[in-house]
């Protein structure tokens, strides 16, 4: 026998968002003045009363053990949530209270996924959707859409990729790292499809909350209650109430897969951070002034940013409706040289950007999408200005 880590774990990489993170966190320690459009989370501070919560938890010494699927008070909290804004009824035991979206996600890729089975995932993909199906002996088959699409999966391609290995769809609306979204018409196509071959709908929605331009979100399991009963929902608190550091995310969906991922967690993680579950119950029973406050700064940033970039040679980008990312399509720089260096592809110009203009960002390979490159918008509209400047510089320096 051959001693030696899994060949599974083998195949995985680093979130290569948290390593450019990561990268330009370290160069800022050392000094070095780096504009940091890497980052997927807000800039804002956790709001005053949520963290008054958790401080609250603290001293009232509500610090053991909960139920591993979270607190019964929560749970009730996260049905009230989905009936209030989805118009989606369900009971507490079809709720999982987990250590942020990313936990809720790897759970039911643990409760769903045999060896073999295959996974649909549409391109421009969040970077940790394919790794985790992989992770649990499944095949994640990439379908790619386009920019002409909205970067939306229509129903005739899913039609398409799916065989009698399919098991599920990953659907994330508002997008990560497009920005951009699923329409009403789109979802019930896509449902009718699911439907008719019996595959489960894995629905990402944890930018729900930050959308723009008059966009209504809808969740594709309250068109009904037949791609209900084949739909996980996951969502958190992470993105709407800047609480990316509390962990606290959660998992709605037919009740022998909430309890199945339930099961796992036990043996796992058990429960989420007590403190961070109270701090969750304020974020959603409390006010909620704090969002539209943040959401009318990502709107002004969100302009200026794809603004800036369309004024740009050889750069073009859509508006995204919500999130807090840009995606720009900047395939028309490959080939072009600066310093001695050729732009051949996305991670090339991203170490170009990070080298040459001190502004860190995301290659677009990483999602599945090498003619693109993703920038955070959630920093101050100073950074994004003199982000903004360099990256001009950057570009026009290219021949």
């Amino acid at each position: 026998m051959t001693i030696g880590i899994a060949q599974r774990a083998k195949a995985i990489k680093p979130s290569p968002t948290l390593a450019m993170a990561a990268k330009a966190k370290a160069m800022k320690a050392q000094g070095i003045d780096v504009v940091d459009f890497g980052v997927g989370e807000p800039d804002f501070d956790t709001p005053e009363n949520v963290k008054q919560a958790g401080i609250r938890a603290i001293q009232s010494g509500f610090t053991k053990y909960t139920p591993a699927s979270g607190t019964d008070e929560l749970r009730d909290a996260v049905v009230d949530k989905f009936k209030k804004d989805n118009g989606l009824a369900y009971e507490r035991s079809q709720i999982l209270i987990s250590c942020g979206a990313k936990h809720s996600l790897y759970n039911i890729a643990e409760a769903l996924f045999d060896p073999g089975d295959e996974v649909i995932i549409p391109s421009p993909y969040w970077v940790s959707y394919p790794d985790q199906v992989i992770l649990n002996d499944a095949v994640p088959v990439i379908v790619e859409t386009t920019e002409q699409e909205g970067f939306r999966i229509s129903a005739a391609r899913l039609e398409k990729a799916i065989t009698k290995k399919t098991k599920a769809i990953v659907l994330n609306s508002p997008s990560n790292p497009t920005g951009l979204a699923y329409d009403r018409k789109t979802l019930e196509e896509i449902a009718a499809v699911a439907v008719k071959h019996g595959i489960y709908v894995i629905s990402d929605e944890i930018y729900e909350k930050l959308v723009y331009d008059g966009f209504t979100h809808i969740s594709i399991a309250s068109l009904g209650p037949e791609i209900k009963e084949l739909t996980i929902v996951v969502n958190g608190v992470s993105k709407s109430h800047a609480m990316t550091g509390w962990r606290i995310g959660f998992a709605a969906g037919p009740k022998d897969v909430i309890t199945a991922m339930a099961n796992i967690q036990s043996q796992s993680t058990s429960n989420p951070a007590s403190i961070s579950q109270k701090a969750a119950l304020e974020a959603l029973r409390g006010p909620q002034d704090f969002l539209p406050v943040m959401n009318a700064e990502f709107d002004k940033r969100r302009k200026y940013m794809v603004e800036r970039l369309n004024k740009m040679q050889g750069v073009s980008c859509m508006l995204p409706v919500g999130a807090f990312y840009a995606f720009p399509n900047v395939a028309k720089l490959y080939g072009r040289s600066a310093d001695g260096r050729t732009i051949r592809n996305s991670a090339d110009l991203a170490a170009y950007l990070l080298e040459a203009a001190r502004v860190a960002l995301v290659s677009g390979d990483s999602f599945g999408a090498d003619a693109y490159i993703r920038l955070s918008y959630a920093t101050s509209m100073e950074i994004i200005k003199k982000g903004m400047d360099r990256i001009e510089e950057a570009v026009n320096a290219l021949k």
